[in-house]
């Protein structure tokens, strides 16, 4: 009782938690771990009794985040979740690949005031298509565009309307073209990202991970380009674009964030919890190596802020701050 006292009295308040909602999905990406090791994938949802033990956290928490490895609106239960994050008093957000909102969702997420939803491309036309199978570029368009005029009608802000653009190396002829595409649909952000986790040897060649410092500055050069001209069309573009060699804090904010899996279980981020019942090789910054699962609790015989104060999590999170990098962290390209 003590314990649980002062780990909830003491909890500093989380920037954000990424809560898979499933890790179903209807795609089949090319790039995407859950289809390369679908062999070996688990998919299940995340239960809404699961959910609901992280209610009491959520006031403490800034933005939560209803996507992991799967298609958030397959969960049945997705809507109960969004409803019960928003009461908590905190932002929500999820990422979609479009499919599956029809105008009945599309209505409801508009009234739930749903903070930001985020649509996934890949590419510009059957360039996207060719790389994430199951999924259509043209639909992706015109359900933005469905969302935008449905704020409208319903005279609501809500949600701000954002791109996940996964630039591939193959794509990067895409990138020019993509302001014009986009423009006018009711976005208001593009978040450019790269391949960071790669799940096979085939998939290298896809990954924009700048060699040296030439590669990486023309890197830029293209990125702010597109950036300059969605400027000019009322967007904003973020992009992390990591130069070579060490960063020395990760991207994914592993001192104020942290991962939910589908099962319930409590990891640093998105990438150390890949729900596969059997050994996979994925390619790290070293070569092609096995990949390991790291978590430390979960949330059926734990509550979070048990979680973040056990003594393997906080080490874990202390070598980080020393600079000594977690063994599963040595290799990441996300790091490296």
């Amino acid at each position: 009782m003590i314990w649980t006292f002062l780990t909830r009295w003491f909890s500093k308040k989380f920037d954000w938690l990424q809560v898979e909602v499933t890790s179903q999905c209807n795609a089949a990406c090319i790039y995407c771990p859950h289809t390369v090791y679908r062999h070996a994938w688990q998919s299940r949802h995340l239960s809404l009794d699961t959910f609901r033990k992280l209610l009491p956290e959520l006031p403490r928490v800034r933005l939560i985040h209803l996507q992991g490895w799967g298609e958030p609106f397959l969960n049945p239960d997705l809507f109960a979740m969004l409803t019960l994050a928003k009461q908590q008093g905190c932002q929500v957000s999820l990422t979609t690949n479009g499919m599956l909102l029809d105008s009945g969702k599309i209505s409801a997420l508009v009234e739930a005031e749903l903070d930001i939803l985020a649509f996934s491309l890949a590419g510009v036309g059957e360039n996207n298509d060719r790389v994430r199978r199951g999924t259509d570029y043209a639909t992706v368009l015109r359900t933005i565009a469905a969302v935008h005029a449905e704020k409208e009608r319903q005279k609501r802000l809500r949600p701000a309307l954002h791109l996940a653009y996964m630039v591939l190396r193959s794509g990067l002829a895409d990138l020019p073209r993509l302001p014009a595409e986009v423009s006018g649909l009711g976005l208001t952000q593009i978040v450019l990202s790269t391949l960071d986790f790669v799940p096979q040897p085939d998939l290298v060649r896809e990954a924009l991970v700048p060699r040296n410092s030439g590669e990486y500055l023309e890197l830029k050069v293209r990125f702010a380009e597109v950036g300059e001209a969605a400027r000019r069309r009322g967007l904003q573009v973020y992009h992390y674009l990591r130069p070579p060699g060490r960063l020395e804090e990760c991207p994914e904010n592993l001192q104020r964030a942290c991962f939910i899996g589908a099962d319930g279980t409590v990891s640093p981020c998105v990438y150390l919890n890949l729900p596969v019942r059997e050994e996979v090789f994925w390619v790290s910054a070293e070569g092609k190596c096995p990949y390991r699962r790291l978590t430390f609790g979960s949330l059926e015989q734990q509550s979070p802020p048990e979680i973040w104060q056990t003594p393997n999590y906080r080490r874990f999170r202390r070598d980080w701050r020393r600079g000594s990098l977690p063994l599963p962290c040595q290799n990441c390209l996300k790091v490296f």
